[in-house]
Formats: structure tokens, sequence, C-alpha cells
């Protein structure tokens, strides 16, 4: 194979996010065979493909540590707009049993895509429901097309409203066929080396729709396979109220009996974790996808980030299925929660300096990933350039800060392992007008409407 270069040249500032949080003003980036060589002034150029950054803030790729691609199809979907979330899960249950395999590849696909237009390089996935012969392969495919890294989590639930749990009976599985199908997903999908552009993790849905079995059980073949542990936990009062009335304990102590703590584990939400949760997830190196715009959605809360990061809880940034955030834009993401944070603990609670940081290193560290979240050499090469000359950034002072407090800005450029998926505002990896018009029959189907 060809060696290739690229000379991203004279930025206006790179932030690194390396160990010294270094922001070079007029700084270069030079790329090889998709990773980071080298950080700097004046890099050189020999047979290398120049790309001009002026005028441009880069960063590292933004990273989203919890989303429901398959929901895509289901944004303001009336029946849900004003729920909490058992009553949102109700309301929407019956229309994704309706959805196929060509549902769940075509949602992943505008859901990613809207990613990648947001500055995202890596996304994890949560599909918890199969409708269909639906398969985790549908979302792994359609990842791969649009090009971005992707950590496929094999959801499951298990416990349908005939046994006290929320979900239809008809969307829950076998748990014996659950487990097979997760083994089988790992050896087929699960890439643990360097710069690997699909991983695996293994993710019952959530305590009030899976066993204590499912989730012990699960635990222990993720272990044995050496991937990660993902779930729901603490989202909001009904959650707490469940976990207290059916376990007896709070979540954080339900998860850490049957082996859903450690450096290895990360949960969506945890918005209600209590004081002495908090210190056992950062004693152990529990992470926590924080999905600020879902839970505000919801009306779940504000998560006590702030408390989270000064005990040092792994923290990373979550924009949730589209069905309860509307829309998939990480740059929207990281300004909520620096502005619940300030709401909930005061102005000085977060700075769009750390947001960024969690919406970078954070979700790197939340994913178990050493390779990307930062711009040094031996990184991969996924990385941001934000056109900071437009109008919407006009009179702005401090340009690193306007992409958290201005945001949504759009991306000029997204590279993913050295490779443009993004270029020049436009995504070069899918056709969206054609995204949109396939999105638009699919809801028709699925809300019951003959096709226009």
């Amino acid at each position: 194979m060809k060696a290739t270069r690229t000379l991203i040249r004279n930025a206006d500032i790179v932030v690194t996010m390396n160990d010294d949080r270094q922001e070079i003003a007029g700084g270069d980036i030079l790329i090889e065979n998709g990773r980071i060589a080298a950080v700097g002034h004046n890099l050189p150029r020999e047979g290398a493909e120049v790309i001009e950054a002026g005028g441009c803030v880069v960063t590292p790729g933004l990273i989203n540590t919890h989303h429901h691609l398959f929901q895509t199809l289901t944004r303001a979907v009336p029946a849900a707009q004003d729920a909490a979330l058992f009553g949102w899960l109700r309301t929407l249950y019956p229309i994704w049993a309706r959805m196929g395999p060509d549902d769940i590849r075509l949602s992943a696909q505008v859901g990613l895509a809207e990613l990648a237009l947001s500055g995202c390089t890596c996304s994890s996935d949560h599909l918890y429901l199969f409708p269909n012969g639906a398969r985790l392969d549908d979302s792994i495919e359609a990842a791969s097309e649009i090009g971005i890294r992707f950590t496929a989590t094999r959801g499951a639930m298990s416990i349908g409203e005939s046994k006290g749990g929320l979900p239809p009976d008809a969307l829950v599985e076998d748990e014996a066929a659950i487990l097979r199908d997760s083994e089988r997903v790992v050896d087929a999908f699960h890439d643990p080396g360097e710069g690997a552009m699909v991983q695996v993790a293994l993710a019952p849905c959530s305590p009030f729709s899976v066993s204590r079995e499912l989730m012990r059980v699960a635990a222990v073949l993720a272990r044995e396979k050496g991937v990660r542990l993902h779930t729901h936990l603490a989202e909001n009062d009904e959650d707490i109220r469940y976990s207290l009335d059916n376990f007896g304990m709070l979540p954080g102590d339900y998860a850490e009996s049957l082996g859903w703590t450690g450096d290895d584990v990360w949960h969506a939400h945890c918005v209600k974790l209590s004081g002495p949760e908090i210190d056992l997830f950062a004693r152990t190196g529990t992470g926590v996808a924080h999905c600020p715009c879902s839970n505000a959605r919801l009306a779940s809360g504000i998560a006590p980030v702030r408390a989270m990061r000064d005990a040092g809880v792994p923290v990373g940034l979550g924009v949730d299925g589209s069905a309860s955030n509307d829309c998939s834009h990480l740059g929207l993401e990281a300004r909520q929660a620096m502005l619940v944070a300030r709401l909930k603990d005061g102005p000085a609670a977060m700075g769009a300096r750390e947001a960024l940081e969690i919406a970078t290193l954070g979700g790197a560290r939340v994913l178990g990933r050493s390779d990307i979240g930062a711009l040094k050499p031996g990184m991969q090469a996924d990385l941001v350039l934000w056109d900071v000359s437009d109008l919407p950034l006009a009179g702005q002072w401090d340009p690193v800060a306007a992409l958290t407090f201005c945001a949504p800005i759009r991306p000029r450029a997204v590279y993913v392992q050295g490779r443009a998926v993004v270029q020049d505002y436009r995504l070069q990896t899918a056709d969206p007008r054609d995204l949109y018009a396939r999105a638009k029959k699919s809801v028709a189907r699925l809300a019951g409407e003959t096709p226009t």
C-alpha cells in the first residue's frame, strides 16, 4: 500500500488536548498513513497533500459515548413529545416493533451522517431491540459506509411486561439466545487493536428490562472476551424507585453486586447517582456517558457531573437516541453540558475548554481508547477543522471557547484515520438528500401512512 502524507497547515489554533493541554497558534499537523506524525510549526510539506487551515481551529474529533441510532426514524413523535422516561418508552415501543433490518441500517446511516457533520469521529451505539430479523450487523454495516469509528454495543431486553418489566413481551429475547448472539458478534466484529474502526461491547438494556442473571453472566462473558460493558443506570426518579422496590438497593450498589463496576464499564445518564455511588465509580474507574440534552428533554434532571469529575469519575458525552434528543450534534451537547453544570453548581462549575475536553479526551477514556481524543504524535488522525471566520462567530474574542459558547458550528472538514469524511462542509461518504428521502418513506410506513 502506497504511503500517504497530509499536512494540515497554518491553523489559527491547534487544540492538542495533549498532557499539557497545549494550544498552538499558527500550528501544523502532519499525518502519515492515518496517524499523526508531528504537531508544531513549519512541518515539512515534501510529498504531502497540503490543506490550508487558515481561519480554522483544529481539534481532536468529538467522541459520542451513548446513542440509540435505531431511534433516528422516530424523532418528534407527537404522543411522546411531553412524556417522562417510562411513558415515553411505552409510547415508542410499538413503533420500534414495526422496524426491520432495512430500517435499522437506514436509521444508523442517518444518525451517523448527522454526527459526522457535527464533528464526531467516533460513536458508540446501544442497539437493544432486534425486531423482524434485525441484527447488530445492520448498524455495523452502516457505520462502515459512513466512515466513522464505531463501538457497537449488543444490547438486550429479556424481561417483558408479563414478568414485571417495562418492554412489551414481543420485543424481549430469550436469554440463552442473547448470550449466543453476543458471543457471535464479538467474534465476528470486535477489533481489540490500536486504530480499530469497529469494536463491540455487551450492553443489556437496563435493570428494569433484563434479569439479574443476564446482567451477571453478561459481565462474565464480556471479561472472558476482553470487551467492555454498557447499560443505563440511575436515569431518573422512577429508575431509583424501581431499583429500591425490586432490588432493595440503589442502582450503583446493584451494579456493583453484579460485577458491573470497573474500568471496563460505562453507564449512561447517572443523573441520580448519590455521593457514595460517585465515590464507588471513582474508586473503580467506572465511566459515565453524560447526556444533558436528553436528560433535559425527558425532565430526568441534571447529572452531578461536577462532583463526578472532581472525584475522578471518567465522563464522556452522549447525544442519546434521536427520539429523546431529536438531534445528534455533539457541539450542542458540549454546550448543554457546560450550561446545565452552571445551572446546578454555579457559573464557574464548568468552562468551555473543560466541556470540549469531556467531548474528546473524556469520551476516549470512557470507551477505553488511548489512541484517539488528542492530537499528538502516534495518535490516530481523527480531527476536525472548525471554520471560525463565519458569521455566527463574528465578534468572538476567544475562538477555542467560542466552539462551545457559540455552538452549533459547522465543521469545514472532518478526518477519520486521515481520510476526509467531511470536506468543504459536505459529507463525502453518502448523499444526505438520498438519506432524507429514504427516511421520509420509512417514517410514513412506520406511521401507517402511504408514502407520497
